[in-house]
This record gives C-alpha cells, sequence and structure tokens, in this order.
C-alpha cells in the first residue's frame, strides 16, 4: 500500500501485551504520560516555599502553575499533528528533550521571571511528548483487548498522576523545593534511551509544506489568548476591559482558525475527524470533568495548608488514597468496559465523582480527616478513575492510524483547557466569597473555608453537566477501527493507515 504523501509512515510493529516488548513498550509510554501530568500538580505545595526563597508577588505566583497549563494546552493540538506528519518518535524524542531540559533550568531559577519561562518551555515539551505517546500507544496495541488493557493503563495514569502534591510535599520537606523540577531529568534520560530501543524509527517524513502554517498559528495564537484570558481572569476580573478583550479575540482567532481549516488542503485539524462518531462528546466530557477534577485538588491542597495547618508532607500524603483508589478502579475498568461499553462508565464516573466533590464541598472549619475529607477523596477517587479510563477509550475509539496524533491532542487538550477553566472560574468564586465575608470581619478561617465551600459546590455541578454530555458519546467498547478501514489497512503496514476515500491533512 502506497502512503499518501504529507503522512509519515512508521514502523511499529503490532505489540501484544503478552509479550515482554508489548510490555515494556506501554510502561514507556505510560511514564512519559505520567511526567507529563505529575509536572501540573508537584510544583503546588511547593509554591510557599518557593514564594518565600524568591520573593515573589503573590499575583505571580499563580504563574508557575497557569505557565505550564498555557503552553500545555496551548500547543497541545499543534504537537499532535505534527508528530502525525513528522513522526512520532522524532517529536517524542524532542518533546521529552525539551522537558528534561526545562526542567533542569527551572530547578537552578533564582528569579520569578526565570521560573516561569523554564515553566512555559516545559509546558511546550508536554505538549510535544503527550499526543506523541498515546498516538504511538493507538497504533501499537489494536487486538482488543490488548487496546482495552493498554488505553486503561493510560487513563489510570492520569488519575494515578494525583501523587504529585505526595510526591511534591516529600520533596520540599526533604531536600527542597528546587526538587520539584530537579527530580525529572534523572528520569528524562532512560525514557529517551529506551523510546530508542523500543519505538520504531519513520521510514518516511513530510516536509514543512505539508503543514498548515496559517492554522497552526491561529489554533496555537487563539488557544493561548483563552488560557490566558481565563487564567487571569480572576485577577483583573471578569467584567474588566482586558479580560473580555482578551477571550473575544480568542474566539475570533478560533473561528477563523475554523474557517482556514475549511479551506485549506492540508488542515491542521481535518475536520473529517469529527464524523467519528460520539467523538466531540468523548472529548467535552474530560473537558468539562477536570475543570472540576483539577479545582478540586487545589482548593482541598489550600484548605489543609492555610485552614487546618497541615505541613506539606502531611497534605502530600492525605492524597494517598486518592492514588490507591485510582488505581483500583483503573484496574477494572477495561474489563467493565468490554462488557458495558465506555458510556456507562463515563456515565458512573462523572455522577461518583460528582458526590464525592460535593461532600467534600461541607468541610468545615476544624475539619477532620478522616470523617470531613477521606470519604469524600475516595468517592472522588472512583469516579476520577472511571472517567479517566473511559474518556481516553472513547475519544480514541473508531480513530483512523494517521489522524491517531489529532486524537490524542484533541483529548488531551481538552483535559488541560478545562483545567484552566476550572481554576479560573471556581478561584473566582472562592475569592469572591472570602473577599466579601473579611469585608463584614469575618475571621480569617471561615472566610477560607466559606469560598472553598463555594468553589467545591460549583465543581461538582460541572461533574453532574460532564455526566450529562457523557451520554452523548457512543457506546464503544474500545474497537480500534471500523470495518471500513479494516478493508483498506496494510497487512504490513506498521502504522497501518485506514483512508476514508481521500488524501488526509
Amino acid at each position: 500500500m502506497t502512503w499518501p504523501p504529507g503522512v509519515a509512515a512508521e514502523s511499529f510493529p503490532p505489540a501484544s501485551l503478552a509479550s515482554g516488548r508489548g510490555k515494556l513498550t506501554l510502561a514507556l509510554l505510560c511514564a512519559v504520560a505520567f511526567l507529563a501530568f505529575a509536572a501540573v500538580s508537584v510544583v503546588n505545595i511547593a509554591l510557599p516555599s518557593i514564594r518565600r526563597d524568591l520573593h515573589m508577588p503573590v499575583q505571580n505566583l499563580q504563574w508557575i502553575l497557569s505557565g505550564y497549563l498555557l503552553t500545555f494546552g496551548g500547543f497541545m493540538l499543534l504537537g499532535g499533528r505534527s508528530a502525525d506528519l513528522f513522526g512520532r518518535r522524532r517529536v517524542l524524542l524532542a518533546g521529552t528533550t525539551l522537558f528534561a531540559i526545562s526542567s533542569f533550568v527551572a530547578g537552578l531559577a533564582q528569579s520569578s521571571g526565570a521560573l516561569i519561562g523554564a515553566r512555559l518551555a516545559q509546558g511546550l515539551g508536554g505538549a510535544m511528548m503527550l499526543p506523541a505517546a498515546l498516538s504511538i500507544l493507538t497504533t501499537t496495541f489494536e487486538d482488543g483487548t490488548d487496546r482495552r488493557k493498554a488505553l486503561g493503563a493510560w487513563g489510570a495514569v492520569v488519575g494515578l498522576a494525583s501523587v504529585g502534591p505526595l510526591l511534591g510535599g516529600l520533596l520540599v520537606q526533604g531536600p527542597g523545593w528546587r526538587w520539584a523540577f530537579f527530580v525529572f531529568p534523572p528520569i528524562c534520560v532512560p525514557v529517551l534511551g529506551a523510546i530508542v530501543w523500543l519505538i520504531g524509527g519513520e521510514r518516511h517524513r513530510a516536509g514543512l509544506a505539508h503543514l498548515d502554517l496559517p492554522g497552526a498559528v491561529l489554533a496555537t495564537a487563539g488557544v493561548l489568548l483563552l488560557v490566558l484570558g481565563l487564567v487571569q481572569a480572576p485577577e483583573v476580573g471578569w467584567g474588566s476591559t482586558r479580560t473580555v478583550g482578551e477571550l473575544a479575540a480568542a474566539f475570533v482567532l478560533l473561528a477563523a482558525f475554523v474557517l482556514n481549516e475549511l479551506r485549506s488542503k492540508n488542515p491542521l485539524l481535518p475536520l473529517s475527524i469529527f464524523r467519528v462518531k460520539g467523538l466531540a462528546a468523548a472529548d467535552i466530557t474530560p473537558l468539562i470533568g477536570f475543570a472540576g477534577f483539577i479545582a478540586a485538588f487545589f482548593f482541598l491542597t489550600l484548605y489543609m495548608q492555610n485552614v487546618l495547618g497541615y505541613s506539606p508532607i502531611k497534605s502530600g500524603l492525605a492524597f494517598l488514597p486518592v492514588a490507591i483508589g485510582v488505581g483500583v478502579v483503573a484496574r477494572i475498568s477495561p474489563r467493565l468496559i468490554g462488557r458495558l461499553g465506555t458510556r456507562p462508565l463515563l456515565l458512573a464516573g462523572s455522577l461518583t465523582a460528582a458526590g464525592g466533590i460535593y461532600w467534600l464541598s461541607r468541610i468545615p472549619v476544624n475539619g477532620s480527616y478522616l470523617t470531613d475529607l477521606l470519604p469524600g477523596m475516595v468517592i472522588m477517587s472512583f469516579g476520577l478513575g472511571a472517567q479517566s479510563v473511559a474518556a481516553t477509550i472513547a475519544a480514541n475509539a473508531g480513530v483512523p492510524a494517521d489522524k491517531a496524533g489529532l486524537a490524542a491532542a484533541l483529548l488531551n487538550a481538552s483535559q488541560q483547557v478545562g483545567g484552566a477553566l476550572g481554576l479560573a472560574i471556581f478561584f473566582a468564586i472562592a475569592t469572591s466569597r472570602t473577599s466579601h465575608l473579611l469585608a463584614i470581619n469575618t475571621a480569617m478561617p471561615e472566610a477560607l473555608t466559606s469560598g472553598f465551600q463555594r468553589a467545591l459546590l460549583a465543581a461538582s455541578i460541572f461533574l453532574l453537566v460532564a455526566a450529562v454530555i457523557a451520554t452523548r458519546t457512543t457506546n464503544t467498547k474500545g474497537e480500534a477501527r471500523s470495518s471500513d478501514d479494516n478493508q483498506n489497512a496494510s497487512a504490513a503496514g506498521a502504522a497501518r493507515l485506514r483512508s476514508e476515500g481521500k488524501v488526509p491533512g
């Protein structure tokens, strides 16, 4: 079979999880995902220490977290399509290298500007790593059972990255906050070696002429401006000229991007991908869901440290049951999906998480971990594990191999934009309530707790909305491709391109 121009033909042989090489490949790809996702939350508990050592203004502190989310979400679409066009292993190697170098630079930073700049570069590395790794996974494991297990493991890693606060607490209270960044390069070095050893190289590379440069500029600028506006809105005000202007400009750029894609011969985002039934809903569900999840972790960390007086390591250990709960549910989810499909699990996961976060929204000022936090966190973890696994499988089912990187980018971009959206909206809700109570001379612990309660209540409502959207997804059991795709696939083709009767972008 001949490969269409502009599409990288890749030598990823079919893999089985029964083989040692297949297991190592899956472990490698999941390790890449863990690095990218853990970098989001590992710095949360380190923020007070960073502020003190670098004498950072409070308004700049959020950029240590938001800076990573900005480029991680903003460049995800470009990273995913570049992996499809120029080679997934190449993009994975380049992204992991950039991630390692920028992590090291962040650890050495002596000023807030240097640290934020390194975090922006770290997010760009993550935006290259993540869609490349997920698309390699979906084009390598094609047997139905193996595919469900592999995608289930990936979805579990998304949830298990919640161990980031624990890792951050151990590092901050041990060698110091700089190790929240120094911890990544020593892991990236063997990961890079394993990529070269386990992942086959590409036999063909598309030229820059096949990249939709106008689309890349419009999409990246639009998403960056959208995330920037959301991140800054709680600080400058939702009704301010700056916020309204940034969000309006973002929507104009994204509308122009859609028009460009309709006219482009080699679109960055071939809109035909949305012909895959249920794909749009499968991407929107985790977008709304992660808005609630990221906010819950953020506000619970603040509550434990600023109201209950937990140390960094105690705050981190408090999240350990969440990681265990996610792991337990993720282990059984692929089997459930094989029997029931993804839709019931997406629905049950979203509703369960909504219930857990609602429980947490009732936290009192003098809360007890065992009665006020632990039950809600465990319930939330079950929902997070189920939704993460089901969304990962649903958002990749039936996608042609030549668009696997694009599908991976859409899923991960939705999660990161959702995280930024959640932080912006719920931070504004919490701040408004706390400021009002402080203005009428309410004690600080009570004012903070009340703000956190309202933000968590809103987060639980978001999970209910995610459950409603989940009902619009296709109830897939993790099929790798449609029957039409099977007829067009090359028997010896490593990536097994599926054609829709036209040359894809």
